[in-house]
């Protein structure tokens, strides 16, 4: 019986990430990453608001 190629790159190397889930970690990396810049945003601007009502 071959083996697969992705079984043959997984055995050289434990724990290593094939091509698609490299992709995805790294869209999802980016996506967190904007994720917080946006929370930090409204988090800002909730400050902002709030300090303009209290005036």
């Amino acid at each position: 019986m071959a083996a697969s190629v992705n079984a043959v790159e997984a055995e050289e190397e434990p724990g290593a990430l094939d091509p698609d889930e490299r992709a995805e970690l790294e869209r999802l990396r980016k996506e967190n990453k904007d994720l917080r810049m946006d929370r930090e945003t409204l988090r800002k601007a909730a400050v902002y608001f709030a300090r303009e009502t209290n005036s």
